[in-house]
């Protein structure tokens, strides 16, 4: 890629790259010896080098489907190289490589010709310079929907920490329950028991008396002879 070809280009819906994690659809917006500017709808103005970019496609019998609005004159860095442009990102939320392992996310702080130095998620990364094949301003809303994630996360597990604890009170009530009904049923039981014994006792006491019984019984109540 040089120069010239990207200037002809310029205002043009384009592909860079066929595919991959680095390929995007955008609008040439600038074009400089060794980078150049494109705007996308994902990313915003995203500043490609050239030395990384394998192909440009232009779609020229149907073009590209593109919405994105062009942007303020001066709200987005324009520079005559490419390591200008990095350090005009400095101590700012940036997106360095589409995607993939080398995609890193973070605040940069430094920038040297060998290596740039980000803060990403507790880390301190040294990238070499030679490796930052694109770069662009991180999305607020990037960061807005991260935080929302771990708060629905966290939501989650609140709630299902919730069911758990709710399951277990109605296991714990529901043995409860059957306990009382063990205990209820026993007592029924010890109840009836009790009724039957007694009952027995009663028939027994109010049993008609034997022969032997009712003769005893006579020959106490007959006088005896005086002598």
């Amino acid at each position: 890629m040089n120069k010239n070809l990207l200037l002809s280009l310029m205002n043009k819906v384009v592909r860079v790259d066929r595919g991959g994690p680095e390929s995007r659809i955008g609008k040439l917006m600038a074009a400089e010896d060794d980078h150049f500017v494109m705007l996308t709808e994902k990313d915003g103005i995203i500043y490609y080098k050239m030395q990384h970019v394998k192909s440009i496609t232009i779609n020229s019998r149907d073009g590209m489907e593109f919405n994105a609005k062009d942007p303020a004159a001066n709200s987005y860095a324009l520079a005559s190289d490419f390591k200008s442009i990095v350090d005009s990102l400095r101590y700012q939320w940036v997106k360095v490589n589409r995607g993939g392992p080398e995609m890193i996310e973070g605040i940069m702080n430094e920038v040297t010709d060998e290596y740039i130095t980000i803060f990403a998620e507790g880390e301190v990364i040294r990238l070499a310079m030679f490796h930052v094949r694109n770069i662009s301003l991180g999305t607020t809303s990037k960061k807005e929907d991260k935080g929302k994630g771990k708060d629905e996360k966290g939501k989650d597990e609140k709630g299902k920490a919730s069911e758990g604890n709710s399951e277990k009170a109605k296991s714990n009530e529901s043995s409860n329950n059957s306990a009382n009904n063990n205990k209820a049923s026993n007592n029924v039981a010890a109840s009836e028991t009790t009724n039957d014994t007694t009952a027995t006792n009663a028939a027994e006491s109010n049993a008609p008396e034997t022969d032997g019984e009712a003769k005893n019984t006579g020959d106490n109540l007959r006088p005896r002879r005086r002598r």
